[in-house]
C-alpha cells in the first residue's frame, strides 16, 4: 500500500510541476505508461477507446482453466471486469470447440491510457487482442510466452485465407460477434470475406466483424459501454449504420480487397505532409478530466 501511495503522490507531483503536463511537454502516454497497477477506485470507463482512461481496473490471471496471457512484461493484461468475464466466456467457448482455449494479447495497461507503443486504442480497458494461434498448449513458460508469435490466417496478397485458417476460427469469431457484450470484431478484410461466403441463413451477427488492416495474426474485439456508465463513449457509426442494416459483406468489404490494395502498390510521396497530432502526443490536458484523478488515486 505504501508503495502504491508514493507512486501516486509522485504521478501527481510531477503533473502539477509547472511547465510539465499543464504545458503540454510531458506526453499522457509517459504517465500512464508508468503505472504498474489498478488504482483502487471502482470500476468505470472514461473516455473513448482511443481517448480516456480506465479506473478500478481488473488484472486478467496470467493463467486460468481456458486461456494463458501473452507478452506479460508489458504489463497490459488489464481491463473492465466485463472485459475479463468476456475472455473467459469466450475462452471457454474455445475449449468446446477443440482447442484448449484462448491466447491472449494486449487488453489495457493497469490504469488505461495512452501507450507508449503498439495501439491507438486499448485505453479504456474494453479491447482485447486474441492470437489467432491455436492455444494447444496451456502450460507455456513466461519466457515462452515472449518468444511465441501468433500466425498470419491470409495469403501475402491479403485476399484469401490460407491454410492456417480452419472451421473452428470461423466458431470462434462468430460465438465473439454474437456476444451481446460486443460492439465490433476487427480482422483482415481476408478472413471477412471468407466468413461471408461460408456462413449460412442466420448471418447478421456478421455485422460485428469489420475488414481492417493489420488483423490478420489476431482478432481485436470490442465491448460496448457497460450499462450505468455514462462517462464512456460510444463508437459511432454503429456496426448497423456502417453496414447499412445488412451484413456488411457489400462494396465497403469490396473496397478493402480492391482499392485498398492497389492504393499500397503506389510508392509513397516523395513529400509526405506533416504528421498529425496523434495519441502519442496526448497530453493530460486532452484526455477526460477524470483520468487525472485516476492517475493520482492509491
Amino acid at each position: 500500500m505504501a508503495k502504491k501511495i508514493f507512486t501516486a503522490l509522485a504521478v501527481i507531483m510531477t503533473f502539477l510541476a509547472p511547465g510539465l503536463a499543464l504545458g503540454g511537454e510531458v506526453k499522457a502516454n509517459k504517465l500512464f505508461g508508468s503505472m504498474q497497477s489498478g488504482s483502487s477506485q471502482a470500476p468505470k470507463v472514461i473516455g473513448f477507446y482511443s481517448k480516456g482512461c480506465l479506473a478500478g481496473s481488473v488484472q486478467l490471471k496470467e493463467t486460468g482453466p481456458t486461456w494463458q496471457a501473452m507478452r506479460l512484461s508489458r504489463n497490459r493484461h488489464w481491463g473492465h471486469p466485463s472485459l475479463i468475464e468476456f475472455i473467459e466466456r469466450l475462452s471457454s467457448r474455445a475449449a468446446e470447440l477443440g482447442w484448449k482455449g484462448l491466447y491472449v494479447g494486449d487488453l489495457s495497461q493497469p490504469r488505461g491510457g495512452p501507450m507508449t507503443s503498439g495501439h491507438a486504442s486499448h485505453q479504456v480497458g474494453l479491447d482485447v487482442d486474441l492470437w489467432m494461434l491455436p492455444a494447444n498448449r496451456l502450460d507455456l513458460t513466461r519466457q515462452e510466452r515472449e518468444e511465441i508469435s501468433s500466425v498470419a490466417v491470409r495469403t501475402p496478397d491479403q485476399k484469401s485465407v490460407n491454410g492456417n485458417w480452419t472451421r473452428t476460427h470461423y466458431e470462434i469469431l462468430k460465438s465473439a460477434a454474437s456476444d451481446p457484450a460486443v460492439d465490433r470484431i476487427f480482422v483482415a478484410a481476408a478472413i471477412k470475406k471468407e466468413m461471408c461466403e461460408t456462413a449460412g441463413k442466420n448471418r447478421m451477427w456478421l455485422q460485428r466483424i469489420r475488414p481492417l488492416y493489420g488483423h490478420s495474426h489476431h482478432f481485436h474485439v470490442r465491448l460496448k459501454c457497460p450499462k450505468g456508465e455514462d462517462s464512456c463513449v460510444t463508437q459511432t457509426p454503429t456496426v448497423a449504420e456502417l453496414s447499412k442494416g445488412g451484413d456488411g459483406c457489400d462494396e465497403t468489404l469490396e473496397w478493402w480487397l480492391t482499392a485498398y490494395l492497389e492504393a499500397l502498390k503506389k510508392p509513397p510521396p516523395k513529400n509526405p505532409p506533416p504528421r498529425k497530432r496523434g495519441y502519442r502526443d496526448y497530453v493530460m490536458a486532452d484526455l477526460p478530466r477524470e483520468c487525472a484523478n485516476v492517475l493520482g488515486a492509491s
